[in-house]
């Protein structure tokens, strides 16, 4: 919620159209309207929204936040932290990206630390997978899969942003007719 106050002030009615189910940001994570209001309850007594505005109309008024320095601050410290867990990019890192994307900042630096921190449990799930024999051989089968295709999107990314390779299943883009 504080990265999406980091873009522009907005109201917890707003935040919810972007996290639900048909919102830009509901595909990787969605975050119910109590849940805002909730939220948004806490952040500015922990200082880092202050209400901007008051809105009026058919519905209820609705108050418009903004970030606060300090509420920049956490915000831009998350975006740049890498997932620390296999189990967690599916929403944490895939929605800095889309946020990252939504205020056109690089992502490089993020996939970088998330490279970093995704190569050593990689190499320690393998280890370990050849000292196991039975069912847990099998499940550190599965956790090493999953971190290797984890690290190998996170090197497809890092190509693409890089300006190298393309993902495979994105058309190339069409030259304008004047060669731009």
């Amino acid at each position: 919620m504080l990265a999406l106050l980091r873009e522009e002030p907005r109201h917890g009615f707003a935040i919810a159209a972007l996290t639900a189910v048909d919102g830009p940001l509901g595909r990787i994570w969605r975050i119910p309207r109590p849940v805002i209001y909730r939220a948004l309850s806490r952040l500015e007594p922990a200082g880092l929204i202050e209400p901007l505005a008051v809105e009026s109309g058919a519905g209820p008024q609705r108050t418009v936040y903004a970030l606060t320095g300090s509420g920049r601050a956490v915000v831009d410290e998350w975006l740049r932290q890498p997932s620390e867990h296999v189990r967690q990019l599916r929403s944490d890192l895939l929605v800095k990206l889309a946020l990252l994307d939504r205020r056109g900042l690089d992502p490089r630096d993020l996939l970088r630390d998330q490279r970093a921190a995704l190569e050593p449990i990689v190499s320690a799930v393998a280890a370990e997978r050849e000292r196991q024999e039975g069912f847990d051989a099998v499940l550190l089968a599965w956790r090493h899969t999953s971190a290797s295709g984890a690290l190998r999107f996170v090197d497809d990314l890092l190509a693409e942003a890089s300006g190298g390779r393309r993902h495979a299943d994105r058309p190339a883009r069409r030259r304008s007719q004047d060669g731009g």
